[in-house]
């Protein structure tokens, strides 16, 4: 009986607690771990709050912004590391999406569940990150987190055929498509090879759908002779920038323009990198085992880079569009800080433009993921400009782009999840008919709740990172990451 009031005691002294902490201190609007906004409180209207949408609204802002939501996430993960089971043997945890975690020993467990899950997620070609779950491997600093991949070898035909209406729209123009492999299919232990798809059958099924003018850029091999070296970030989802020179040196190959060296670049390091996969796994061992980011900056070429930036709402709907304006390149970030990825230009919502002293008459535009953010740095040396545009924020008509620009060649660069998604490759199609002009976006239908996993929002998944300020390549920034 003692006890019991002792107990009883703790409990309502830490009921307390928290019922103070959640209703009086300030709550959260962003999380660092999770990379996104946190919802915010909705808008009173009578409509809503007769039909129930009110405080369905209400009830996601009060879970999604709990006050100390990131630390208490992180505790939370610090925990369960504490207590999971250490066999002695290899290191591996996988996250499966849905499912409760398994570690090495038991594996065996719920296979088939697993299985349907890793199968499932790409049967409307509508690829998210990480539906197909997350592998941890190796322990200390040197943790690895890789995406596992659920595709289909007979999927993504659906980009090939974008690239294929290019050619014909643009006959006079030189027509490249890549797709760029990740993590998993180089990094992969064989005892988890069954959690995971293998990707260069994907590939293989791209290149034999491209038209016999279109130029297929694989970069399959080309990556994997380079494995033992940092080709792939450890903690990000995205390739390092040095997996994207091997790519952009094989592309310069088939487009046949010059190519330099890394010998002609500038080696420069952000220390204490953690990525994107901290959040996505939500394993403590990920933060754990920050990595230097490395990049590459070109020397003895002369470049201007112009943005026209695209104002984007909260649903990530395109709503206004700048005026164009010249800024640097080439960001740069303090070590520690988790937005490195967007050294490249500073995020992806924009349309970017550099003009190089390299007078080839070439002009180049790279339709891309935040994978293709790595790429043009490299290419500077090999066009007269290179354009970038990303697969979910461009408003204008590409015809009438390509017309006045004075387009010579066109490079699809996505990743293999982006490659997959219908959403990809029929914006490219979209781009080459719409209007040019921003619509108004539909009203927003109703949600009961936050989604878990936010493929709804692009930015989410592959840009991690916006840049509310614009800087000279010798200046210093912080990021907001998103």
């Amino acid at each position: 009986m003692k006890y019991s009031k002792v107990y009883l005691t703790l409990f309502s002294i830490l009921f307390a607690v928290f019922a103070i902490v959640f209703s009086t201190f300030p709550r959260s609007t962003f999380s660092e771990l999770e990379k996104r906004e946190l919802a915010t409180f909705p808008k009173f209207t009578v409509e809503k709050l007769f039909d129930g949408t009110f405080t369905s609204e209400v009830s996601s802002w009060f879970s999604d912004s709990e006050p100390f939501r990131d630390q208490l996430m992180a505790l939370s993960m610090t925990v369960k590391d504490w207590i999971r089971l250490d066999t002695g043997q290899e290191s591996i945890t996988f996250h499966a999406a849905g499912l409760e975690q398994e570690t090495d020993s038991t594996l065996t467990a719920d296979a088939a569940a697993i299985d349907a899950d890793i199968r499932n997620p790409l049967a409307d070609e509508n690829a998210k990150i990480a539906n197909a779950g997350i592998i941890i491997v190796g322990s200390g600093d040197n943790v690895r987190a890789l995406m596992a991949y659920g595709g289909s070898a007979k999927g993504c035909t659906g980009y090939a055929l974008a690239a294929n209406k290019y050619k014909e729209t643009f006959p006079g123009v030189n027509v490249y498509c890549m797709v760029i492999p990740t993590a998993v299919e180089y990094y992969c232990p064989e005892k988890m090879k069954r959690r995971t798809k293998p990707q260069r059958p994907t590939i293989d099924n791209v290149i034999s759908h491209l038209a016999p003018d279109v130029k297929a850029v694989d970069i399959y091999d080309a990556l994997g002779k380079h494995i033992d070296e940092d080709i792939f970030l450890r903690t990000d989802h995205h390739w390092a920038p040095l997996g994207a020179f091997y790519a952009a040196q094989e592309f310069a190959r088939v487009a046949g323009v010059p190519f330099r060296p890394l010998t002609d670049y500038d080696r420069r390091v952000v220390h204490g990198y953690v990525g994107s996969m901290y959040g996505y796994s939500q394993d403590i061992a990920v933060k754990n085992a920050p990595e230097d980011f490395v990049y590459y900056v070109p020397k003895g070429v002369e470049y201007t880079t112009t943005y026209t930036d695209y104002t984007i709402d909260e649903n990530y709907h395109v709503i206004g569009m700048g005026r164009p304006y010249k800024s640097a390149f080439f960001f740069r970030f303090k070590d520690g800080s988790g937005g490195a990825y967007c050294t490249f230009m500073g995020g992806d919502t924009k349309i970017t433009r550099v003009r190089t002293s390299t007078h080839n008459g070439r002009r180049l535009i790279i339709l891309k993921d935040s994978f293709g953010n790595a790429l043009p740095g490299y290419l500077f040396y090999s066009f007269e400009e290179v354009h970038v545009i990303d697969s979910r924020y461009f408003t204008r008509n590409m015809v009438e782009y390509v017309e006045e620009n004075g387009i010579t060649d066109i490079l699809f660069a996505n990743n293999i999840f982006k490659a997959y998604s219908s959403h990809t490759y029929g914006g490219y199609l979209r781009f080459l008919t719409q209007s040019g002009t921003i619509e108004k976006p539909k009203p927003k239908e109703r949600v009961d709740s936050l989604p878990a996993n936010k493929e709804e929002q692009p930015q989410a998944i592959q840009q991690d990172t916006i840049v509310t300020k614009t800087t000279t390549d010798d200046e210093e920034m912080e990021s907001n990451s998103l």
